[in-house]
């Protein structure tokens, strides 16, 4: 049989490898191996910090609405529990925003809920 050698498919394989670790400092963009175990790692923090980010923002808004709610003497808690119940379907990323961007429609808002 003959020997298999790093053919056509090895050295692509390779390649796409190297090519992810572009911008790595030192050996982790030149050496394969190097290279393999920092493009693993980078993929493993990506994954986890795009999950990660999610509950950021949500923790941000969370913030922005319940200052904003402070404002009009209304805690967080109370304030969603008074938008299910009044059936207001508004998300907390748009109720940030329209805390920040236009305070008077947010104020609306409290106002319907009371």
């Amino acid at each position: 049989m003959p020997r298999a050698k790093g053919g056509f498919k090895t050295r692509q394989r390779r390649n796409r490898v190297l090519k992810s670790a572009k911008s790595y400092v030192g050996g982790r963009s030149r050496l394969i191996r190097t290279a393999t175990e920092a493009v693993k790692r980078a993929m493993r923090y990506a994954t986890r910090h795009r999950k990660l980010r999610k509950r950021d923002f949500r923790k941000l808004w969370i913030a922005r609405i319940g200052a904003a709610a402070k404002e009009h003497g209304m805690s967080y808690a109370v304030l969603i529990g008074k938008l299910t119940k009044a059936n207001v379907a508004l998300n907390r990323k748009m109720l940030s925003e329209i805390a920040i961007q236009n305070p008077q429609a947010f104020s609306k808002v409290i106002e319907t809920v009371k």
